[in-house]
């Protein structure tokens, strides 16, 4: 399994991808909401990684442009990133993380005649401080994997927008209290089709914080 990043996003196909097949894979909103072009989606995982809340979203009312909806610069929102376990292994966070645990989503399968088209929608939608990876991806019961060298966007540890690891309760609150409650929505509709994908798997992290924000929406209702 490697992993590449490009230094900077074009609107070329990267040339590290296969030119007969381009795969994207999607850990985050691209579970949800997929790319408006694709030929075939295969739900699998990626190894190697761990999908944690430690990247910043925010809405610049300064020149009305959003990058994602989810967060204000005064209150941002907070979506999901990858991190190297070698790398992760290295932070203070507040869940724990097992050596055989994997990351779950969805490869997209785009043709050549979308890529280009696809690529520019992908890379304005992932500009928020994500940079281009690839890895490989795997399903249940295959030793090798079944898409080599997907193209994965990843906010890396020093993107700008990168906020890194916050008290569980802390980081709840900031999602539940983003100005536009679209962020709510991002962690509950991922969570929910992550248990749609793969039933049997499990993500603290996600499903740690979906109860926390849950209870926290519970409590205000009541209160």
């Amino acid at each position: 399994m490697n992993s590449i990043e490009v230094e900077s996003k074009t609107t070329s196909v990267p040339e590290e991808a296969d030119k007969t097949e381009y795969w994207v894979f999607g850990y985050g909103s691209l579970v949800w909401k997929p790319p408006p072009a694709y030929n075939k989606k295969v739900p699998g995982y990626i190894k190697g990684h761990v999908r944690r809340f430690w990247q910043a979203c925010t809405f610049n009312y300064q020149n009305q442009r959003s990058t994602d909806h989810r967060g204000t610069i005064e209150k941002p929102g907070r979506v999901v990133t990858l991190i190297p376990i070698e790398e992760w292994k290295l932070l203070d966070d507040f869940h724990d993380h097992k050596e055989d645990d994997v990351t779950w989503g969805i490869a997209y399968k785009i043709s050549e005649e979308d890529i280009k088209e696809m690529m520019d929608y992908l890379d304005y939608r992932e500009k928020n401080g994500y940079t281009i990876h690839y890895l490989d991806v795997y399903q249940l019961g295959s030793g090798e994997p079944i898409v080599k060298n997907a193209m994965v966007y990843i906010g890396t540890t020093k993107n700008e927008e990168y906020v890194g690891p916050a008290p569980l309760n802390s980081l709840a609150l900031q999602i539940c209290e983003c100005p536009s409650g679209s962020n709510r929505e991002y962690l509950f509709k991922l969570a929910s089709a992550l248990r749609e994908i793969a039933p049997d798997a499990y993500d603290g992290h996600l499903f740690d914080l979906e109860e926390r924000v849950k209870n926290m929406i519970k409590k205000s209702e009541t209160s």
